[in-house]
């Protein structure tokens, strides 16, 4: 099982990212998958979830209208579109996938959002 994030970076306040979670090793749509988040001195916090086949997502109020969890089941690679970034958005994101009771997690990549 391999999940891979990449696309994170420097973006100013209101800027837009879309980061990519390149996955092998499971059958990636018909498993939940999360995108997460943890900031320094802070906990990790789940910022987006979608459901097996893609039939449903969830988002916490802190991200709800801004970003949006969607994936590509021929690609095997998920993806986070992130709009209308803040500076509290600046943290390291990750995506993870529960398989069987694991969960996997990707390296994680940065995004930091600052003027």
């Amino acid at each position: 099982v391999q999940l891979v994030e990449s696309g994170g970076g420097l973006v100013q306040p209101g800027g837009s990212l879309r980061l990519s979670c390149a996955t092998s090793g499971f059958a990636f749509r018909r498993v939940y998958t999360y995108w997460y988040r943890q900031a320094p001195g802070k906990e990790r916090e789940l910022v987006a979830e979608m459901t097996t086949l893609g039939a449903g997502t969830s988002y916490p109020d802190s991200v709800k209208g801004r970003f949006t969890v969607s994936r590509d089941t021929v690609w095997n690679t998920g993806y986070l579109q992130m709009n209308r970034l803040k500076p509290e958005d600046t943290a390291v994101y990750y995506c993870s996938a529960r398989i069987d009771g694991v969960t996997h997690w990707g390296q994680g990549t940065q995004v930091t959002v600052s003027s």
